[in-house]
């Protein structure tokens, strides 16, 4: 089978940073195209987590189907391999109904797992083992994992941070278990081996002018706020999910975690969400732009029924 599928072969890919109109966009695309929406988004899977990872509304859902929303507990361990799977499988099953898919989020890893169809090892996780790491982080002080992990694959340590102990972990974990340094098996998704240019034409990145990018995400996080994200989060931390665990990593929920437990005003909480975002998006157009096979589109300023035609003229 072919990596990736054009219209005709109905898989359209509608990617790019957060807030610049990919949701809107892709539920036009999808109606006019009569398609089915599968979301490439690592925060959108987990269940509960509505307004903070600004998951399309019930009546949006009820207008085109949409697949791998809120699909995981926040408590549950979701790994790479588990979106690949699921991904795959509700891409079939929309083929099946003779219907055309549209992958669209921002979580460009995803994108690719699915796309390029890379081996991604399963490697489930080894609770016992995370706690005997814990706890000689905790004994040796910081830094001793991370100096463990550099020695069996220096080049993922040279990617993460010596504090960021859950990365860490994960990497050691993951090496146990295959014996295969991590780095090495991200490289798989993340290398270079692009599919062929006319197989990636039906690729398409969406982009803006920084400032008015900037605007759109303090617009978007004014929003989320009236929203009632204060309340989400706080939800979410009595029903017992706590900050560690890798869904209240997410944007939104470790700064506004922190406010709840006292650590920062509220305002400052925010102000580190502004702040965050507008980095994860520049960390996004980076991943994106890497990939020749994406056809980008300005859309500055356009409404998403614009967009979406601009979307399908550039579409073989």
């Amino acid at each position: 089978a072919r990596p990736t599928l054009g219209v005709d072969g109905r898989l359209i890919v509608i990617a790019g940073p957060t807030a610049a109109g990919k949701t809107q966009a892709a539920l036009v695309v999808a109606r006019r195209a009569g398609a089915e929406i599968v979301c490439a988004d690592s925060r959108t899977v987990y269940r509960g987590m509505d307004v903070g990872t600004a998951k399309p509304s019930p009546a949006e859902r009820a207008r085109v189907p949409h697949h791998l929303l809120d699909v995981a507990d926040p408590a549950e361990p979701f790994a790479l391999a588990d979106y690949q799977r699921l991904a795959r499988e509700a891409i079939a099953g929309i083929h099946d109904r003779g219907r055309i898919a549209i992958l669209t989020g921002g979580t460009g890893l995803y994108i690719r797992a699915v796309v390029d169809r890379v081996a991604v090892p399963a490697v489930a996780p080894d609770w016992d083992l995370r706690e005997r790491l814990a706890a000689e982080e905790r004994a040796g002080g910081p830094g001793t994992l991370h100096g463990r992990l550099a020695a069996v694959d220096r080049e993922a340590a040279e990617r993460i941070h010596p504090r960021n102990v859950r990365r860490i972990i994960r990497a050691l974990e993951v090496w146990q278990a295959t014996g295969a340094p991590m780095s090495s098996l991200q490289d798989q998704v993340r290398g270079r081996r692009w599919a062929p240019r006319s197989a990636g034409s039906e690729m398409v990145a969406l982009t803006m002018d920084r400032e008015q990018l900037r605007a759109r995400i303090d617009r978007r996080i004014d929003d989320q706020l009236a929203a009632g994200l204060v309340e989400e989060v706080r939800r979410l931390r009595r029903a017992g999910y706590g900050r560690a665990l890798p869904s209240m990593q997410g944007l939104g929920y470790k700064e506004l975690a922190a406010y709840l437990d006292g650590e920062m005003t509220l305002d400052a909480a925010v102000e580190q969400l502004r702040r965050n975002t507008r980095r994860y998006a520049k960390r996004q157009l980076t991943w994106f732009r890497a990939d020749p096979r994406y056809r980008w589109l300005d859309v500055d300023g356009e409404p998403a029924d614009r967009i979406a035609s601009r979307v399908l003229e550039v579409l073989p």
